[in-house]
């Protein structure tokens, strides 16, 4: 089992930054594949960011492309996703996913954090 706790969730205004962090702790051997989802109210929870163990793979999703980056620091079991220019479209519910074999992805996640809230303001 991993569990998966994040943090970095606030409030910011359109234009600003800020960067979620999502530790890993159990069989942390077990985290090929770590990666970002989102979920606005009354609405489907979405695919952000991924990224490979050696961290030379990353993907994203369009709307998030050039403005967010994911990474992370496998000596810590930690995966980071640093978001800038800030929209107001990106209030969300922000969870951490692990798959144990591939960057996690819709319908591939085996593991999932408990989430925490991303308010963006005019």
């Amino acid at each position: 089992q991993v569990q998966l706790v994040e943090s970095g969730g606030g409030s910011v205004q359109a234009g600003g930054s800020l960067r979620l962090s999502c530790a890993a702790s159990g069989r942390t051997s077990s985290t090929y594949g770590m990666g970002w989802f989102r979920q606005a109210p009354g609405k489907e929870r979405e695919y952000v960011a991924g990224i490979n163990r050696s961290g030379g793979i990353t993907t994203y999703a369009d709307s998030v492309k050039g403005r967010f980056t994911i990474s992370r620091d496998n000596a810590k079991n930690t995966v980071f996703l640093q978001m800038n220019s800030l929209k107001l479209e990106d209030t969300a519910v922000y969870y951490c996913a692990v798959n144990r074999y591939i960057i996690p992805g819709p319908g591939t996640v085996d593991y999932w954090g408990q989430g925490t809230q991303v308010t963006v303001s005019s």
